[in-house]
């Protein structure tokens, strides 16, 4: 089978590795930005107010959360709604774009516990069964998770017993790669079909944060991740069949892809930007100003020390980026 039909089955075939409920943090798999601090959460959600305060019809619309894991980011979101804006919640709907029954019921459990029964959240199995006037949709490390092609000098990758061999790419897969100037590296699959399920509403903010560039690496950066740490696919080390399924796989995401992508389904491109700079201009920084004026000085020190690690360009600030599109 083409690799991208393999990574598919290892993430999310029966018993994949994203169908089951995984743990996040120093005792789970992997950090993010979600883990990392609530400030991200409200920071985006304080960027959502700003629009909403542009077009007071979107006052009615959804926040979505696809690829929510354990809910989290949305919850912090809601959250920061109801502290400066509570009337909005008598107007928006919430949802969780997710498919698999244990996590859906993970999520339910986390939001129960944050909000009670104060605070209804949907759950749809794909983007297409939501119908909305409006919808601001957010997610965070999903383009990562797309499953893709490896291509190298006109070869294209398939697994046979989890073994890499390589045969000719397809005469589409190289003009693709022509066009793309991609000599070697990963084509990702599905960001097409994506924006399209997306492009069904009829107005829509999508803002998403991602690892990886507007330009194609021409190198792989595919690689595995398990107990916090990481090994390119083709190292020696790596034993594909002792993986598969019970380790993340994951690479840098073209977001040039990305975009293309969603402008093809008929979005705008209204800003592409660092983790760090889209952070600062959504308000984290003043959002960590009024903090610091109700709570300790160990707490605000506690707090900043994590907001650092989401602006730090050595760490997540330049690495992650933003990007925002409309329709």
């Amino acid at each position: 089978m083409h690799f991208s039909s393999y990574m598919t089955d290892w993430l999310y075939g029966e018993d994949g590795y994203y169908t089951n409920f995984k743990a996040i943090g120093k005792s789970g798999d992997f950090y993010t930005a979600v883990s990392t601090s609530a400030f991200f959460g409200a920071s985006i959600a304080n960027y959502l107010l700003k629009l909403l305060d542009e077009d007071s019809s979107k006052i009615n619309g959804w926040l979505v959360e696809i690829g929510a894991h354990q809910g989290y980011l949305l919850c912090d979101m809601i959250q920061w709604i109801y502290t400066v804006r509570p009337k909005l919640l008598e107007t928006m709907r919430f949802g969780i774009v997710e498919k698999h029954p244990k996590i859906r019921q993970a999520q339910l459990s986390y939001i129960h516990k944050r909000f009670g029964d104060e605070v209804k959240v949907h759950h749809f199995a794909s983007i297409s069964e939501l119908k909305a006037d409006y919808a601001f949709i957010v997610s965070n490390e999903i383009f990562d998770a797309f499953s893709c092609e490896l291509l190298k000098d006109g070869k294209i990758a398939k697994v046979d017993d989890h073994v890499i061999s390589w045969e000719d790419a397809t005469s589409k897969m190289l003009q693709w790669a022509e066009k793309h100037h991609l000599k070697v590296g990963e084509v990702a699959v599905g960001y097409e079909d994506f924006a399209k399920e997306i492009a069904t509403l009829p107005k829509c903010d999508f803002v998403s944060f991602d690892y990886g560039e507007a330009y194609v690496r021409n190198d792989f950066s595919i690689r595995i991740y398990e107990e916090h740490q990481t090994f390119p696919l083709f190292d020696e080390k790596v034993n594909l069949e002792k993986s598969f399924k019970k380790a993340d796989i994951t690479y840098d995401v073209n977001f040039a892809h990305v975009i293309e992508a969603f402008e093809a389904a008929g979005f705008i491109k209204d800003q592409y930007e660092t983790q760090a700079r889209a952070l600062v201009r959504f308000g984290i920084i003043d959002i960590l100003g009024e903090f610091a004026k109700q709570t300790t000085q160990e707490r605000y020190a506690r707090e900043a020390d994590k907001i650092k690690t989401l602006l730090a360009p050595t760490i997540m600030g330049d690495r992650f980026k933003m990007v925002h599109l409309s329709k």
